[in-house]
């Protein structure tokens, strides 16, 4: 199908006019139905790569979609059959114009949007996967991403303002994202700074050969071991799958709290386990960094959390940008203390939990939720991660089973030392950095120079405000200036002009 294809133009669009009226709750626009769920799935299967991988992300908004879209959306994944033979021997011969293998199997043992996996054999002997990158891929991403951008464009003025926030948070990060992870070089960077970083972790990855990889191929050492969600493998081998969760979960812990550096799509297929039970990590395009503010808001809510103090809660979420900085803090608070009480029942199925889970959220759908850019893979990796666990585990959720993993994880994550003794020796040697700065902060309240720093949701909120209050002004002054131009006009509409000129005092004085 050609990018700019009128027959590709207009699925996107019915792709995003779907997606528009079910947060919208509409059942159509200008006569215009949304797909249903396994019709929607089935159009972006057909649209490829980015709106596989778009898709992928707005499932992690369980406030914007009803079950049954839920339900397609989160059992969406590459669906791709592999390229075909004209376009493997071109990508191949492109790859590995000077290089040769031992031997290498034609058939793909794996096959997904951007790319597709072969087993081969180097000269040297060694079992390799080798993931070559589609033919034309790059060209479609970009054409994609610009009919993308067209879209919401014009679909922008049809969402309320946090909405309309979230949306373009998730087309700008999306955008980003998916340019840097059709580049296989910068899958293999990826790869040896995470295999560097995480070294110790007890989390195996692949090792890299560098000089068979390229920005079309990746070669790397053949991992063996089955899909996390291959029950039946890991039950005959008595693999314990509590052990390799609570792995999964201190790993994710490590990743995003301590270290701030984290691999944004953990799904079954990039997850194996080995017979011994360890887990292998695979496929490094995305990988992302969590800003130190927002890693520190993590904590706070994971402290929240566990005390079950709401408010520092709703608190810690307006750190981290999910709720707008003007929310009504108590209506929150109570919103959360009941999603909470939901998630921490052990007698309700899963089922129950969440029919009683979305009750709640439609009672907050006008509530001002966003979904800022920096948090949107760190929701959708505890998304995932929480989904693992229900593989094996009936009724898991973050609340019951992962918080108390995380809680444990804090005063490290905090940069707390192993021993008290360690602890004392750090906090004596900052003492004269914070002696310093305290007469820092002493002199400029002294000078009157004394700085407050001013946080994005605050700034936002203020903006919003005054836009809305200049705006307010604006039509009050035009309705008033214009009375008078009638009036100078023709003194026979000087009734009309005094209609508009009340109107124009009234909507001065009564915003």
């Amino acid at each position: 199908m050609n990018n700019y294809s009128p027959k590709r133009i207009l699925s996107v669009f019915l792709f995003l006019l779907t997606i528009y009226l079910v947060i919208k709750r509409k059942d159509s626009f200008l006569f215009l139905k949304p797909l249903k769920p396994k019709k929607l799935k089935n159009t972006i299967v057909d649209l490829g790569a980015s709106f596989i991988k778009l898709a992928q992300v707005l499932a992690t908004r369980s406030d914007f979609f009803s079950q049954d879209y839920l339900d397609e959306l989160k059992n969406l994944h590459d669906q791709i059959p592999p390229m075909n033979e004209k376009s493997y021997e071109k990508i191949y011969n492109k790859a590995f114009k000077n290089l040769t293998f031992k031997s290498f199997d034609k058939n793909a043992i794996a096959s997904a949007s951007i790319g597709q996996v072969h087993v081969a054999y180097l000269n040297s002997g060694e079992k390799v996967a080798v993931k070559l990158r589609r033919d034309g891929i790059k060209k479609q991403i970009l054409a994609d991403i610009k009919i993308i951008s067209f879209f919401n464009f014009l679909f922008k003025p049809l969402f309320s303002h946090y909405t309309k926030n979230s949306i373009e948070a998730v087309i700008v990060e999306f955008s980003k994202m998916i340019k840097e992870e059709v580049s296989l070089n910068k899958e293999l960077s990826n790869l040896k700074k995470f295999s560097h970083v995480y070294e110790n972790s007890g989390i195996k990855f692949p090792k890299p050969y560098e000089e068979y990889c390229s920005d079309d191929a990746i070669v790397m050492s053949y991992e063996e071991g089955f899909r996390f969600d291959d029950k039946e493998n890991i039950f005959k081998h008595k693999i314990d799958f509590k052990k390799i969760i609570a792995n999964l979960v201190d790993f994710y812990t490590t990743q995003m709290l301590i270290n701030g550096y984290f691999h944004a799509d953990p799904h079954p297929g990039n997850l194996l386990v080995n017979k011994k039970g360890e887990l292998i990590l695979l496929d490094f395009g995305m990988v992302k960094t969590v800003p130190n503010d927002k890693r520190i808001a993590i904590i706070e809510l994971i402290k929240a959390a566990n005390e079950q103090n709401y408010e520092l809660y709703i608190a810690a979420s307006k750190k981290l940008g999910t709720i707008s900085y003007e929310a009504p803090t108590s209506e929150l608070a109570e919103f959360t203390s009941n999603m909470f009480d939901i998630f921490s029942n052990d007698n309700l199925s899963s089922e129950s939990m969440q029919k009683l889970a979305f009750e709640i959220l439609e009672t907050t759908r006008n509530m001002p939720f966003k979904l800022p850019s920096d948090a949107i893979y760190i929701l959708r990796v505890s998304a995932i991660v929480e989904g693992l666990g229900t593989t094996y585990i009936e009724n898991f959720n973050g609340i019951k089973d992962i918080l108390p993993i995380l809680q444990n994880n804090l005063p490290k994550a905090l940069g707390a030392k192993d021993t008290i003794t360690e602890t004392i020796i750090d906090e004596v040697k900052d003492l004269p950095f914070f002696v310093k700065e305290l007469k820092n902060v002493v002199k400029k309240a002294s000078e009157g120079t004394l700085q407050i720093e001013v946080s994005n949701n605050q700034i936002e909120y203020l903006a919003k405000e005054l836009k809305s209050y200049v705006k307010g002004i604006t039509n009050s002054l035009i309705l008033i200036l214009s009375s008078f131009f009638i009036l100078l006009y023709d003194k026979d509409l000087k009734s009309f002009a005094l209609v508009l000129f009340l109107a124009g005092i009234i909507k001065l004085f009564y915003k």
